[in-house]
Parts: C-alpha cells; sequence; structure tokens
C-alpha cells in the first residue's frame, strides 16, 4: 500500500484534526508518522491540534504521581504518547493516549520498544477542545471494544473526571469518586486522585508528589 499525502493544513472541522496522510498502511504509520499527537484510523493519519499549558501541567501531573507510585509500589509501569497501543480487536485503529497504565500482571498484551500490542490497563485522555468528541466519543468506544479495563476522562474544559470500568459483560460502567472526591481503584491499591486538586492553578511538584505518595501509601 502506498501512503497518499495530502494538502498541508487539511482540517477536519468537526474537531480541528489535520490530515496528514491517507491510504497508509498500518507499518508505514509505526514507521513515518507515530510521533506525538499522531494517531492513524482506517488507513488515514491525523494530527491532533496543539493542546494549551493547562492541559500539560495535568498530564505531567498525572504523570509524575503515577510514576512515583509505581517506584513505590512497583506493580506496573506508565507510559505516554508518542507511545502506540494497539487493540486486536480495533484492528482499523492506532491510538496514542495521552498516558496508559500496564500492570505487570497483564497477560492480554505485550510491551515492544515502540508501542503495547493489546489493552492497557488504564487508559487517561486529557480532554482539549479539539479532542472532545474524539475522547469522549470515538475512543471510549474502541477502548471498550478492545478491552481496556479502565478509561479515565479527565476534562478540564469541564472541570471533571468520567472513569469508566468494565463490568463483567465488558459493557463500561461509570465509576464514582468517594464523599472526599478521591478516586481509587483495585488496580491501584492505595493510590487516591483527588479530582478537584487537578482543577487548581497549580499543581504539586515532584517532590511534593513524592510525599503525596508516601503519606497515601504510609512509607
Amino acid at each position: 500500500m502506498t501512503d497518499t499525502m495530502l494538502a498541508p493544513g487539511m482540517i477536519v472541522a468537526s474537531d480541528s484534526l489535520t490530515i496528514l496522510a491517507a491510504n497508509v498502511s498500518a507499518e508505514v504509520y509505526m514507521e513515518k508518522y507515530a510521533e506525538p499527537g499522531c494517531e492513524w484510523v482506517a488507513g488515514v493519519v491525523y494530527k491532533m491540534a496543539p493542546v494549551g499549558l493547562r492541559h500539560e501541567n495535568i498530564r505531567d501531573y498525572l504523570r509524575d504521581l503515577l510514576r512515583i507510585y509505581f517506584a513505590f509500589n512497583p506493580i506496573g509501569q506508565v507510559r505516554g504518547e508518542p507511545f502506540v497501543m494497539r487493540l486486536p480487536a480495533v484492528p482499523e485503529c492506532r491510538r496514542e493516549p495521552d498516558l496508559l497504565v500496564v500492570l505487570h500482571n497483564n497477560d492480554k498484551a505485550r510491551l515492544t520498544e515502540t508501542f503495547l500490542d493489546g489493552p492497557a490497563d488504564i487508559c487517561i485522555e486529557v480532554v482539549s477542545p479539539g479532542s472532545v468528541s474524539v475522547d469522549h466519543g470515538e475512543k471510549f468506544s474502541e477502548y471498550e471494544k478492545g478491552g481496556v479495563t479502565e478509561y479515565w476522562i479527565v476534562d478540564p474544559l469541564r472541570d471533571e473526571c468520567r472513569f469508566y470500568r468494565l463490568n463483567e459483560h465488558n459493557i463500561y460502567v461509570r465509576q464514582p469518586e468517594d464523599a472526599q472526591g478521591n478516586y481509587t481503584t483495585a488496580q491501584l491499591p492505595g493510590l487516591r486522585l483527588n479530582v478537584a486538586a487537578l482543577w487548581e492553578a497549580r499543581l504539586p511538584n515532584p517532590v511534593e508528589v513524592v510525599a503525596q505518595v508516601q503519606k497515601m501509601l504510609n512509607k
């Protein structure tokens, strides 16, 4: 299959996605286009619109939180874009989640040098103005069908998070926060994510995150 380059700046108006190329095989996408913000759907390579500082700050904080958590509790690891996830149940797509968590006991996925072959245990998407319908729509359906155990939609546009977990029928069911506004999951024992804290103007730096995680885990 030969990829077809399109005119620079061609836009999909619904979500401000730039189409970089069409008629692209999955192999060519991995070789030429798997860079930050580029995803492959049904042979088309899309470039997401640039994200803002708030998006970056929230993503960086969540990455720090999970990395430090795994440093104290080494049961898995966190990866982020441009790391690609391939879902065998959704062969027409290659996505780059903002963050993905892979636990060491995940027997449905294989972590390679450049991509995750199979479903992550947790996918996290931080919503930006150019990704609203993709994060809440297409990716929701793909991650559910593909067997991603949990999908976290972190939406600073609405100052809300939506946490979904597969039930026994492999259907996403929204999970609530507790009375203190913390989200917890059995997949990450001891970790507490305070949702309201994500919308603060200043997020904790890595040194402060270490102290947070130590307190959570009683280290």
